[in-house]
């Protein structure tokens, strides 16, 4: 006995320990939250990823202005050449030296292109801001997605509250009715009202337990935290304020931050660039060059030189595509409307924005308001509930409206619940449409 109680007792601990570990609790703000997103969230380090590679092809583009150098060093074995008439008479030998050798360096540079290169410099730094601008869009996402969760959480806690707190009215109120039908006060009927009711709220309760562990798991993954932390939220029962700013001024500072409006002016440089490009290649290619040959045997002879032979240059090359006078005309007009593309797309961003300021700075002030309309609804349903009860406690009322004045003040309390946190939300929601969350 003694040894199987040896051998539990440890058993028991490592158990106790593994669960402890496993359920790990933080408390985290939304500041917080955002500063771990930063580090471990994997969308946003992929983003940054890409915002770095279109860096580095700035670098590769910009590399065109540079020389271009070529080197070739080859080694061969000849055979004999073989000489003869023209109507293929008179074969005869020409030894030719069994060693061949061959080294060329050439160095060129290009001093006019008619703007293709600086074009399409232009158009990879453009392509590194829209990049960044990207990333920059993805964070703000993922800033937004965290609050939501975060904010569903808080609801969920408050709810939970909510809940607990009617699950003991009820349980007490159960106790008093079990007191009352001893006494001949108090019908069956009413218990089994009451303990239907205080099943439906442990259900409920249960219920929200489990969405509060599916939303915990999936904000502890994009916080890159473990999927067991248990994530604990704060109360967040105040307002944020707007600081007195007009739906004008949030329009003015969307118009200047939104990223999705940059990337779209982006784009429209980006068409102008391509038309640029485009234009480029009507005009002549300018480079200057130089070279060097060494080769060997010498076979222009015959015999052939067993020597090598050396010889350099230099000079100015021009070359000009012909071809490219009538082709280019139809790549042109299709930048023109791509240009044009550009521009529709980014004032249909712009108005799109704009409406989305305005709806959340309309559906911030209106939850403002719906705030003090369900607390009010929470006082009323309150007093009814104390109302009824007491008249119910006298015998003056029927079970019935006691479970339709608590469900009426459970029901006001949870949308109470739920009025605070869409102000955070819309309050959030402001911020990260305008491109300032």
């Amino acid at each position: 006995m003694r040894k199987t109680i040896f051998l539990i007792v440890p058993l028991l601990w490592v158990l106790c320990i593994g669960v402890c570990a496993q359920n790990v609790e933080q408390h985290l703000t939304i500041e917080q939250m955002f500063q771990l997103a930063e580090q471990n969230n994997t969308r946003i380090k992929a983003h940054t990823t890409a915002a770095e590679q279109a860096q580095q092809e700035v670098k590769v583009a910009k590399s065109s202005y540079l020389p271009s150098v070529e080197a070739s060093l080859s080694f061969s074995y000849n055979g004999d050449g073989t000489i003869l008439d023209r109507d293929f008479s008179n074969t005869f030998s020409a030894p030719i030296p069994d060693f061949g050798n061959n080294f060329v360096i050439e160095v060129s540079q290009v001093i006019y292109a008619g703007g293709a290169i600086s074009s399409a410099v232009k158009l990879s730094e453009l392509k590194a801001q829209i990049a960044a601008l990207d990333a920059e869009r993805n964070r703000q996402e993922v800033r937004f997605l965290i609050v939501g969760n975060y904010l569903e959480l808080c609801k969920l806690n408050n709810q939970l509250k909510v809940f607990e707190k009617h699950i003991a009215q009820t349980t007490i109120m159960l106790d008093n009715m079990r007191l009352r039908h001893k006494q001949g006060a108090a019908l069956q009927n009413d218990i089994t009202r009451y303990e239907l009711q205080l099943q439906n709220l442990n259900y409920s309760k249960s219920k929200l337990l489990n969405t509060k562990q599916i939303l915990n798991s999936q904000l502890a993954v994009a916080l890159g935290l473990p999927s067991t932390v248990i994530i604990q939220t704060d109360s967040l029962t105040e307002a944020p304020s707007l600081d007195g700013r007009a739906l004008g001024v949030w329009q003015d500072e969307a118009n200047r931050s939104s990223l999705a409006l940059q990337m779209a002016r982006k784009g429209v440089e980006m068409s102008e660039q391509r038309k640029r490009l485009s234009n480029s290649e009507r005009l002549p290619k300018v480079a200057l060059f130089a070279m060097n040959n060494l080769t060997g045997p010498v076979t222009i002879e015959i015999p052939a030189l067993d020597k090598n032979f050396n010889y350099w240059a230099v000079g100015i090359g021009v070359k000009y595509s012909l071809g490219n006078l009538y082709k280019s005309n139809k790549k042109v007009k299709a930048d023109k409307l791509g240009i044009k593309y550009a521009q529709e797309e980014a004032r249909v961003a712009q108005e799109q924005i704009m409406l989305g300021v305005q709806a959340a700075y309309i559906n911030y002030k209106d939850a403002l308001t719906l705030l003090e309309t369900k607390e009010k609804s929470v006082e009323l349903a309150t007093q009814n509930y104390e109302v009824v009860n007491y008249r119910y406690s006298n015998n003056l009322v029927l079970i019935t409206e006691l479970l339709d004045a608590s469900a009426q003040k459970l029901d006001a309390e949870l949308q109470a619940v739920n009025a605070r946190i869409n102000i955070l939300y819309n309050y959030y929601k402001l911020h990260y449409i305008s491109g300032t969350l």
